[in-house]
């Protein structure tokens, strides 16, 4: 008992040290002009990696400290506006609809059996969000362009950017932007997360929603519709048919995950936490974010040729091409280091252009 009365005390001692700092941070934040969570956690990313500490503990801190300078004037005080989110009962429709309503703007949901009274829904809006899969999006905008007054503000936020945008200046001739959440719909606010801006017409239109976004804590990062698809190819849909061809994997090898789990490394716990999720989505939603755009289909089939050949090296027990591989691998990795270190600038801005081209040779 003495022992564990002692360690209380060293916990609340820790604790009371750790408020005066955290005090400091906010603080000091409050002085400065507000770095980004990149920016905040590359600096301290070696110190966090020697003491054992994940990287979302941090950030997790980064953010709670952002929101406590938050004012809630920022976000209180907004003159309503008519919205109307065309798919507003899907997952991400429903976050933004929440997000809209808390600060009192006015929204209205437009679904498919709604198309009747779309005059109605649509042409008094100030701004009309679209908000549906990714197969039914530009059929979608056509549709509802004939129902916006020319002064009606039109987004949507669609994982694709090419071709809804072009749709929207092609069809409306109002102002026009397409945005990309980086995140899933399971999250409760835009704190520290990241929205893709593609501008497209009449940007001032949409600076209310961007401040909005801002001013919960949400990063924004601004480039062309061409330049996101581009980056989305490896980002996003690589990624997912790494993941789903993991949980594949694991569902057909009938691995027993939580035994797995007692014993695994912080990163295989990570790994699977992101398997979990991605399976805990829309089925419809995870296929079309991999079959978006030729583009992905032929990037992911270069993944899985590098797959295989690398499993066929495995099978042979070719240990010395196997080296060689991870060598000329791991000299690309540090020709780039520098560039890996340099956090992500991720204010508005309108240069931002992507270091790499996808070269695919099948």
């Amino acid at each position: 008992m003495p022992l564990k009365s002692s360690y209380s005390e060293q916990l609340k001692k820790t604790d009371e040290s750790l408020i005066a700092l955290l005090s400091d941070r906010i603080s000091l934040l409050a002085a400065l002009e507000q770095p980004s969570l990149d920016e905040q956690l590359a600096d301290v990313a070696p110190l966090l990696a020697q003491a054992g500490i994940p990287e979302s503990v941090w950030a997790g801190v980064i953010n709670s400290c952002h929101a406590s300078l938050i004012p809630k004037s920022a976000i209180n005080h907004v003159s309503p506006r008519q919205i109307t989110i065309i798919g507003g009962r899907g997952r991400m429709g429903r976050l933004f609809k929440e997000q809209l309503l808390l600060v009192g703007h006015n929204v209205s949901i437009l679904e498919h059996e709604d198309w009747e009274y779309a005059d109605q829904l649509l042409s008094q809006a100030e701004l009309v969000l679209v908000s549906v899969p990714i197969e039914h999006t530009v059929d979608v905008i056509k549709r509802a362009t004939k129902y916006l007054a020319p002064n009606t503000a039109l987004c949507d936020i669609t994982s694709i950017k090419t071709q809804p945008t072009q749709a929207m200046l092609e069809y409306h001739c109002g102002p026009v932007m397409g945005l990309h959440p980086m995140f899933g719909p399971n999250i409760k606010s835009f704190l520290g997360q990241k929205v893709v801006v593609c501008p497209g017409r009449n940007d001032n239109s949409f600076q209310w929603l961007l401040d909005l976004i801002k001013s919960k804590g949400g990063e924004l990062i601004v480039c062309t519709p061409e330049e996101h698809d581009q980056m989305m190819v490896i980002i996003q849909a690589t990624q997912h048919f790494c993941r789903f061809s993991l949980g594949v994997f694991l569902a057909q090898a009938r691995v027993d995950i939580e035994q797995s789990l007692t014993m695994s490394t912080p990163n295989y716990r990570q790994e699977i936490d992101i398997v979990k999720r991605l399976f805990s989505q829309n089925s419809n939603l995870c296929v079309d974010i991999m079959l978006a755009t030729e583009e992905r289909c032929d990037a992911i089939s270069f993944l899985a040729n590098t797959y295989s050949r690398l499993a066929k090296l495995v099978v042979g027990k070719d240990r010395d091409a196997l080296i060689q591989e991870f060598e000329n691998t791991q000299r690309f990795f540090e020709q780039k280091i520098n560039n890996f270190l340099q956090p992500l600038n991720t204010t508005v801005q309108r240069d931002f252009k992507p270091q790499m081209h996808i070269n695919i040779s099948l």
